[in-house]
């Protein structure tokens, strides 16, 4: 982590408590971000086994008894974790009194199970009118397939991304990541942040609502007008961009680079670069290489043949196109780059140690280019860490 950065639990949602109901990935990455910036996040967990990611592996890491699920690891720094049976009278009152005490509460139940546990958005509103909710579904909370249990890779595919991902229209792919759950969660956040800033002006909080389904239609960019604007329907293409060319992966003498040749501009400085003629029939503007891709990949793997990715890496530079290499997980969290941008942080586990967890993407400045960005984190919790200290905390109100 740089020197630079300072050393602080504070953050921009500090004083702001969040009871988080949620499993799995979708709601805990919310949490974690609002975690992340501040706010005191109080994961309840059912007792006995948790979350269940908690069980999601292998790897898993520690001693026997002791082990942790990396999956688990990955969402839930910054909280404190208290085991709770939701049909247990004692353990509601203290859910209840927690409610009654938060900003927030998250939750990624189907449809109607927090209805049936007397918990739904109505109840919990006239508990703490000042309560913004956040509740995460897979496909959305009303519609003809409303009540659908969503899991990732289901909604990646349900939401079109799949048909989009892999080397070719036949070959549909999944992300390497959950990333309907990741989006999922980001955009819940920042419907809690906007929810909360609007509870300034109102006094009361209100419910917000996203889904996996909405994550990933969100996400669909130029591919959903290209639907929807131009009647054209997006497909697999592989490492190379549907609208930009020269845009993708190229093999070179040793392995592969990527450029990103996406103006006219860098067009003619590539090819000047390179010795090739900027106008050459069916080459001369975007639209006409985008027609032509298979030729433009030919034309570029071929006059980078020769070279080996160090040297076609310099060279680009030195010409200023666009171009990167294609990194390993490992080579990641090793770069100078990486570590620069406080991406891996440190902290102390309670029964594994010390642990380097991914970061935080956001840094934090004033206008004078001081940085107070938050560096110091709480690692995720084992099971019930916090049951007793958060009981002693309210204890006056579960009494």
């Amino acid at each position: 982590m740089s020197a630079a950065l300072g050393s602080s639990l504070a953050g921009p949602l500090e004083g702001v408590l969040v009871v988080d109901l949620s499993r799995a990935l979708a709601g805990p990455h919310a949490t974690m971000m609002l975690g992340d910036l501040g706010a005191r996040v109080v994961k309840i967990e059912a007792p006995g086994h948790g979350d269940d990611t908690r069980g999601w592996g292998p790897p898993f890491v520690g001693d026997e008894g002791e082990r942790e699920s990396t999956y688990f690891l990955s969402a839930n720094r910054n909280k404190e974790s208290v085991c709770l049976d939701l049909r247990d009278d004692d353990d509601r009152e203290v859910l209840l009194a927690l409610v009654r005490r938060a900003d927030v509460l998250v939750e990624n139940f189907r449809t109607g199970v927090m209805e049936r546990l007397g918990l739904g958005a109505e109840a919990l509103g006239k508990l703490n009118p000042r309560l913004v909710q956040l509740s995460i579904t897979g496909f959305g909370h009303d519609g003809p397939e409303g009540g659908r249990p969503g899991y990732d890779q289901i909604a990646q595919g349900e939401g079109g991304l799949m048909s989009l991902t892999g080397s070719a229209p036949g070959d549909p792919q999944r992300f390497g990541t959950p990333i309907c759950d990741l989006l999922a969660g980001m955009y819940g956040a920042y419907g809690v942040l906007a929810a909360l800033r609007q509870r300034e002006s109102t006094g009361r909080g209100q419910v917000v609502r996203t889904s996996l389904l909405a994550a990933a239609v969100g996400v669909h960019a130029f591919q959903g007008t290209r639907w929807t604007v131009a009647g054209e329907v997006g497909r697999a293409a592989g490492n190379h961009h549907a609208s930009i060319s020269p845009y993708g992966l190229f093999r070179c003498a040793d392995g592969a680079v990527q450029i990103a040749v996406g103006s006219e501009g860098l067009w003619q400085r590539f090819c000047a670069g390179f010795d090739l003629d900027p106008e050459e029939p069916g080459m001369a503007t975007n639209a006409q290489r985008v027609a032509s891709r298979d030729r433009v990949i030919e034309l570029v793997e071929r006059v980078f043949a020769d070279r080996s990715a160090g040297n076609l890496l310099e060279r680009l530079r030195e010409l200023g196109i666009p171009a990167g290499r294609v990194r390993t997980l490992d080579e990641v969290y090793t770069w100078e780059q990486t570590l620069s941008q406080g991406l891996v942080i440190d902290v102390t586990h309670e029964t594994l140690g010390p642990l380097r967890l991914p970061g935080p993407p956001l840094r934090f400045f004033e206008p004078s280019g001081r940085e107070h960005t938050r560096t110091a984190h709480r690692p995720p919790p084992v099971l019930d860490q916090h049951g007793e200290s958060v009981r002693r905390w309210i204890g006056d109100v579960v009494r």
